[in-house]
């Protein structure tokens, strides 16, 4: 089982100016990788360029430039190659799949904030010794830097990567751990629904109310966007210090929401965890009910669109963001791995449509967002807790039908 660490790094200004050169020297990196294989494709008969041969050409890059390039680690370089290998993959996936292309583009310092060290001990090395006050992370061309780690590593360390987010750095370390002992077992099972108005309802009536950490920010974040939108689109390295100092206040708007954010999701799969020992839920495609609706071309004025209901899907897209079913549901099944508990994800259609008691499937059966009344039957309760009590009979269903 491997696990992932993050912790906050406390470097000195050199330190600091040296992880700057760090991330610029590899974006670069990043971007000629990418210009050759577009000039490849374009002017060499649609010639194909792997990852094999450019990392082939880091001893000669190196040596070209060992001001820029050969002051860092080779095997993260390596690892950036193979950062943008990555992409193509997927990008010829979606291609062969039907999806949006989105073909790989060329990143801006500011957009590269990673870089991977694929080995503890080649270009880095984790310094962490049990019970001791301080600990450091050596990197190759910065040196040993202060770590603010706050909880214990558990398991041989696999890879190390430093990270960028806003005026903060931090540290990501990988450990592989042998599988920690299951918890006690409850004999509880459970189904939840996900949802806007309620984070969570539960299959036993419970709710879990949404915490909405964006909507409660929009106001203080609409005030520092409209503060930065004064100033002009200025590359980073002319940006005067006002300007500095308003795209910092946004940055750290977006950060204190995306930790609140996550803050809630762990403490919210924790208590499910801890409380049932299998666990069913809906089988979201979160990406495709966040899109945006398509244009209505109007038949009989050539260029006019008919209304389509963007603003209203616009405002439920922003809901479904701040909700961070995503972020839960991974944390969720992190956490479930790590306890012995079962997660299963089943298909979320007409599971709010579906009368628990006879069975009868009608849209007419909810006919407000709240309120569920079977039109067979009579049975009324609420549509989410009889969404969830539907999710959790598919899941044992299909844990029965699949025993491990």
């Amino acid at each position: 089982m491997i696990r992932a660490y993050k912790f906050l790094l406390r470097p000195t200004v050199r330190q600091e100016q040296a992880f700057t050169e760090m991330l610029r020297d590899h974006c670069s990196l990043y971007n000629g990788a990418l210009q050759e294989r577009r000039d490849a494709w374009r002017h060499v008969s649609k010639a194909t360029v792997k990852y094999g041969q450019q990392s082939a050409q880091l001893k000669e890059i190196r040596a070209f430039d060992p001001e820029r390039q050969g002051r860092w680690s080779f095997s993260s370089q390596q690892a950036t190659l193979r950062r943008l290998d990555k992409a193509f993959q997927a990008f010829f996936r979606r291609v062969k799949a039907g999806d949006k292309p989105g073909y790989p583009r060329f990143r801006g310092v500011n957009w590269f904030d990673t870089v991977d060290f694929p080995k503890d001990g080649d270009g880095c090395r984790w310094d962490s010794t049990p019970h001791h006050p301080v600990t450091r992370v050596r990197f190759q061309g910065v040196g040993h830097v202060r770590v603010n780690q706050h909880r214990a590593v558990v398991g041989h360390v696999k890879t190390v990567s430093v990270k960028r987010e806003g005026r903060k750095w931090f540290v990501v370390v990988t450990a592989e751990r042998d599988r920690p002992e299951p918890l006690p077992a409850t004999g509880s099972v459970v189904g939840i629904d996900l949802g806007i108005a309620n984070f969570l309802a539960d299959s036993n009536g419970d709710f879990v109310p949404s915490p909405r950490h964006g909507r409660r920010a929009a106001a203080k974040l609409e005030a520092a966007q409209q503060a930065l939108s004064r100033f002009p689109r200025r590359k980073a390295k002319d940006r005067t210090k006002n300007h500095q100092r308003a795209v910092a206040k946004v940055a750290q708007l977006h950060g204190k929401v995306r930790r609140q954010r996550l803050d809630h999701a762990h403490k919210t799969a924790l208590g499910l965890v801890r409380a049932h020992d299998f666990i069913a839920h809906e089988d979201l495609k979160i990406r495709n009910m966040s899109t945006a609706p398509a244009p209505k071309p109007d038949p009989d004025r050539p260029g006019a669109f008919l209304p389509n209901g963007a603003a209203a899907k616009a405002g439920l897209n922003k809901s479904i963001n701040d909700a961070g079913w995503g972020v839960f549901l991974t944390i969720l099944h992190a956490k479930a791995e790590s306890a012995g508990r079962e997660v299963i994800a089943v298909d979320p259609r007409n599971t709010s449509r579906t009368c628990p008691q006879c069975g009868h499937t009608a849209k007419e059966n909810r006919p407000t967002q709240e309120k569920f009344q079977c039109v067979a039957c009579g049975h009324h309760a609420h549509a989410d807790t009889v969404g969830a009590t539907n999710v959790l009979r598919a899941g044992l269903v299909r844990r029965d039908a699949n025993p491990a």
